[in-house]
């Protein structure tokens, strides 16, 4: 597709990145992040990152970043309203996101796209899982677990994503990619970013029999 300006549903997380990274190698220009947080408005809706956090993520990408907040209830709609003013205010004509194969996930995807008049690209759909999470090291996308399941309990949260990992995540026969919700990352460094953020675990804690990592940035 030439010519192509998107924004990135961003969710501070690997797969996300490796989107944005994918994309952007294709010649595609990124020009906006969205994300959304919880109706506090202090951390991310899904991974649980702080607003802070997500901020300076962006201005290492050099991208501006849109958010909003939300409860699960008012998502949909917000999304969509959101995605409108988004189209508003910047040039852009695609919306890309990093799933890659739950199909209920690329249809809402689709949907909310489409009452844009956006095109849903998604660059890392059906890419083989283990061998994602490979690729994402290998392009020196680096990122840490923030959250994650019962499964793999607190002390997983602050582990880097490397190829040990990958191995532990197989033993207990947990999806490598964590497509799932069975764990979510933050990125630290990325080839697009101009600094590495230096981020630390200062708690941990649980929610909903989910655990959380408290963050902070240094």
């Amino acid at each position: 597709m030439k010519n192509t300006s998107f924004l990135c549903s961003w969710s501070g997380g690997k797969d996300s990145c490796c989107a944005l990274h994918i994309a952007t190698s294709q010649g595609l220009t990124p020009v906006v992040l969205l994300n959304v947080l919880n109706e506090y408005g202090h951390r991310s809706r899904s991974h649980g990152i702080p607003k802070e956090i997500l901020e300076a993520q962006a201005n290492a990408l050099r991208l501006p970043i849109r958010f909003f907040e939300s409860t699960w209830d008012d998502y949909e709609q917000l999304y969509i309203q959101n995605l409108k003013l988004l189209t508003k205010d910047y040039d852009v004509n695609a919306s890309v996101f990093g799933d890659i194969d739950i199909e209920a996930h690329r249809a809402w995807e689709e949907k909310v796209s489409d009452a844009a008049n956006l095109k849903p690209i998604l660059p890392i759909w059906k890419e083989p899982k283990k061998q994602l999470v490979l690729d994402i090291i290998d392009y020196g996308i680096e990122s840490v677990i923030v959250s994650c399941n019962a499964i793999l309990g607190p002390d997983f949260l602050g582990r880097v994503v490397n190829k040990k990992l990958i191995e532990d995540l197989q033993d207990l026969g947990v999806d490598t990619c964590g497509e799932n919700g069975e764990y979510h990352t933050l990125v630290t460094n990325a080839p697009l970013f101009n600094k590495k953020l230096e981020v630390a675990v200062i708690d941990k804690e649980v929610s909903s029999n989910y655990n959380f990592a408290r963050l902070e940035l240094i």
